[in-house]
């Protein structure tokens, strides 16, 4: 059974949502790295409709920005006023003028909502020739839920009965109103000028929709979703922690039949555009966000948090932080570096223990292996650079470049005043402050000469502990001559 291409996705997204107690508009709440209402629009775009239009209200001016950030080809209809659901349905109706083909309608809450639960709908409604199809759910707890009630001969459906107005057997219906529904475009813009507003809200419900179409003679059917997890709507943050949780825990389900490895997905967080290549290894405590890739063989973590990064094979990163970065084949990061954007690591390159680099591009095999920053500079292959070195790139105007060659020793404590470069196979010694070029090959010497003034202590400190200890020291050494 194949699903039918449908006229147009309308995504409802125009209430407040205040039970979240937020300035940001809950739609746009975020979860795996992704709003709530691009994940309810990734799952609309798999059903490949003739529109998308998303019915904006509430603070609409932020959600429309999102919206043409997110999908640009997303059209919006202004609910001003939130009437009901059946009104913000007709809104979008208006925007789209004259519909012919079916017309799904999902709410912009439902991040857990899949594509292939909505194909299923729209299949199901074309096969069996339904006016209006919902979609339901078989829960554990339906209390507070709309019942679906069916014909008993038929299967189809004959009403969706608020909790509240229940009889005690409907109530112990555990198929629930997810709220979602593919329908007839005509017919639906024909029964929505029929919706009445005299209930206790006072507002256009769609529900009210179909029994217009069944008392018009009109099939009423239903499509059930595999999981009950995914109608879920979100109103407060509990909810939208628990949603969280379920997403990533699928997300992590499938790389892990992929072939990934993940040690303890209970503290393994990731987001919906990271991928893996098959035996990447993923250790407990990592987060892992944006369009991250881990590849083949590589492990990252314990205690990582990657975003928007590249891990080529055989890689391994350690107690990291890094953004926007790439870090080459077999390259080894960490414990506890920090790589801002526009870092590059080359092949088997080392960046170790508190290390930071920024918009530096590092040679194969090179090694910068502590307490070191590197920013804005570029260092060729197989050097090593000594500890407590800095990169002093800023003038305290503009930003400049160091370049350091290939094959190069510097000493440990050296600053290297940008601009300035070191040729291939130069050495630095330790302590120096480098301001000059310094030719390949070279000892490059930068520092006050040494002078000791024997007997400071004993004239400066006298009586002090560091006084008797060289006190004592000087006498060992005329005994021992």
């Amino acid at each position: 059974m194949s699903a039918i291409r449908p006229a147009a996705v309308v995504v409802l997204a125009a209430g407040e949502g205040t039970r979240m107690k937020s300035a940001t508009p809950k739609v746009l709440h975020e979860l795996c790295g992704r709003t709530l209402v691009g994940h309810v629009l990734a799952a609309a775009r798999e059903l490949e409709p003739e529109n998308l239009v998303v019915v904006v209200g509430h603070a609409r001016e932020q959600v429309t920005a999102h919206l043409g950030a997110t999908d640009p080809g997303v059209r919006t209809a202004v609910q001003a006023e939130q009437n009901g659901t059946g009104h913000a349905v007709r809104m979008a109706l208006e925007e789209l003028g004259t519909v012919d083909g079916t017309v799904v309608v999902v709410c912009g809450d439902t991040p857990l909502l899949r594509g292939e639960t909505l194909r299923t709908l729209t299949a199901n409604h074309s096969a069996d020739g339904n006016a209006v199809t919902v979609l339901t759910a078989e829960v554990p707890d339906a209390t507070g839920y709309g019942r679906i009630v069916r014909d008993g001969a038929s299967g189809s459906v004959t009403a969706i009965v608020e909790h509240k107005d229940a009889s005690d057997s409907q109530r112990a219906i555990r198929e629930i109103n997810s709220g979602v529904f593919a329908f007839d475009g005509q017919l639906l813009a024909d029964a929505l000028g029929k919706v009445r507003t005299d209930n206790s809200q006072g507002e256009e419900y769609l529900t009210d929709v179909l029994g217009i179409l069944r008392e018009a003679g009109h099939r009423v059917g239903a499509s059930v979703a595999g999981d009950h997890r995914e109608i879920a709507g979100i109103n407060n943050r509990v909810q939208l922690s628990e949603a969280r949780r379920i997403l990533n825990d699928r997300l992590l389900t499938e790389a892990m039949l992929g072939g990934v490895t993940v040690i303890d997905p209970a503290t393994t967080w990731i987001d919906v555009d990271v991928t893996f290549a098959q035996d990447a290894i993923v250790h407990p405590g990592t987060q892992l966000h944006g369009t991250t890739h881990i590849g083949e063989g590589a492990e990252v973590g314990p205690n990582t948090r990657l975003t928007d990064t590249t891990v080529e094979a055989g890689a391994r990163v350690d107690n990291t932080v890094a953004v926007s970065s790439h870090i080459g084949p077999q390259a080894s990061v960490g414990p506890f570096a920090y790589l801002r954007p526009g870092t590059r690591l080359g092949t088997k390159s080392k960046i170790g223990t508190y290390v930071e680099t920024k918009n530096a591009t590092i040679g194969e095999g090179t090694k910068i292996p502590h307490l070191s920053y590197v920013g804005d500079a570029t260092i060729g292959e197989y050097t090593n650079i000594g500890a407590a070195s800095v990169f002093v790139n800023y003038d305290g105007k503009d930003k400049h470049h160091t370049t350091v060659g290939s094959h190069c020793r510097t000493g440990s404590d050296n600053m290297f005043v940008a601009p300035v470069t070191v040729g291939d196979g130069s050495y630095t010694a330790a302590g120096s402050v480098i301001t000059k070029d310094v030719p390949p090959g070279s000892l490059a010497v930068a520092r006050g000469q040494q002078r000791n003034i024997e007997g400071w202590v004993a004239r400066k400190r006298p009586g002090s502990a560091a006084a008797k200890a060289a006190e004592t020291a000087s006498r060992q050494g005329e005994s021992e001559n």
